[in-house]
């Protein structure tokens, strides 16, 4: 146990409140935060020191183990360094490497993070520490006016013409133990930077950091398996591009995909139950599910307590299932699910939810691709390349609507 990863993540704050229960991109942020840090192949202990009860049960369900922090070290003047030192001897290991991660951070860079610990690990430096590198010139205000702090006001050289700062993103600090708990801070002895993608630097202390976060997690996260035990979609707009067509003699017809017919089949025969769950009360969302031979409820008004009773009698865990939908009547499945699922064009609070943003439109083999990335997770722990159903021709049939 030479490097203990220790994630404070106390229940109060004030900026967002309980934010480090809140999901980014459908995940937890402590949850994010430990399963970055069980990603990281040089880290041996993964802790979660907190006063909350919720947090500690996402933490354990995480695969982190659980400090429980006095109330003493929990309040809004505790500094963080306390709360480490407590870990630390909490755990009762002999941690030659500390690594600081903090859950306010929901994109961290796995590869930099092992490259520090290494780094500290190896006696390169006592302290490495993630930033972005900046080229801006940044000024303070003073009595006499605005003042340049990184430059000379009166010369403006190129980008290209100037050396980088680094400003600290807070995502984590890798120290050397020993010096740790000698300085009791995080800064001593030789301190090193790694430059992390400006892209995922952003650390949530703000509602709208908050929902920045949660619009770009699907853009930065792009996980190419869905491991699950479950699948429920929507019809209309997931089944279908959400449109229809109406005969002379007033009948409604809907576009579905042949393709994502198969999905569907590829599933139920890998044994993954498949349900649909509709607000809308057609005979076309029946007559699609029979064909498909899976299990349909079409006229629902309360989506999500279908899917809570639908969970209870299967007995899948929520977090095990994912859920795909389009629009808000959608939202309050989309929470409840461990895989919130949207496809391209998704209303605005729908793609803020999802933790995964497919590339096939509604009735155009978005459901192929869901279950593709699905099975994919059965065969493989990981993968680096993109998904293939973007490869796939998608035939498509049209069906009676009413």
């Amino acid at each position: 146990m030479s490097v203990v990863a220790v994630i404070p993540a106390r229940g109060g704050s004030k900026g967002v409140p309980r934010k480090n229960a809140l999901p980014v991109g459908g995940v937890p942020l402590v949850q994010r935060a430990v399963r970055a840090a069980l990603a990281c192949p040089r880290i041996d202990v993964v802790a979660v020191s907190t006063d909350d009860e919720e947090i500690a049960d996402l933490a354990r369900a995480a695969g982190a183990r659980v400090v429980d922090r006095p109330a003493a070290l929990a309040g809004d003047t505790a500094s963080s360094e306390t709360a480490l030192l407590h870990a630390l001897d909490a755990i009762g290991a002999d941690a030659e490497v500390l690594v600081f991660i903090q859950a306010t951070s929901p994109f961290i860079d796995v590869a930099a993070l092992d490259d520090a610990v290494e780094r500290v690990q190896y006696g390169t430096e006592d302290v490495v520490f993630s930033a972005t590198e900046t080229y801006g010139f940044l000024w303070e205000r003073t009595p006499g006016g605005a003042v340049g702090i990184n430059h000379d006001a009166s010369y403006r050289p190129r980008r290209q013409e100037r050396e980088p700062h680094f400003l600290e993103n807070g995502a984590f600090y890798v120290m050397d133990a020993a010096g740790f708990r000698e300085s009791r801070h995080r800064f001593f002895g030789r301190v090193g930077i790694v430059a992390t993608d400006e892209r995922g630097a952003i650390e949530i202390d703000t509602i709208e950091e908050f929902e920045v976060a949660q619009a770009i997690a699907p853009l930065l996260d792009r996980p190419d398996i869905i491991d699950v035990d479950a699948v429920i979609t929507d019809f209309d707009g997931v089944h279908t591009p959400d449109t229809a067509t109406i005969s002379a003699d007033g009948e409604e017809r809907v576009t579905v995909s042949r393709s994502d017919g198969m999905g569907v089949r590829l599933l139920r025969e890998a044994g993954i139950p498949v349900l649909i769950l509709s607000t809308e009360k057609h005979p076309v969302v029946r007559a699609r599910a029979e064909k498909l031979r899976v299990e349909v409820q079409h006229g629902v008004d309360d989506k999500a307590a279908a899917l809570l009773a639908w969970a209870r009698e299967k007995r899948i865990p929520l977090e095990r299932i994912a859920y795909v939908g389009n629009d808000i009547n959608d939202l309050a499945c989309l929470e409840l699910v461990g895989w919130p699922i949207a496809v391209p064009g998704s209303h605005a609070s729908v793609l803020s939810a999802a933790r995964v943003i497919l590339t096939r439109p509604g009735g155009d083999g978005a459901v192929r691709e869901l279950a593709e990335r699905v099975l994919r997770a059965r065969t493989t722990a990981h993968t680096d390349h993109p998904p293939f159903v973007t490869q796939q021709h998608h035939q498509k049939e049209v069906v009676p609507h009413g």
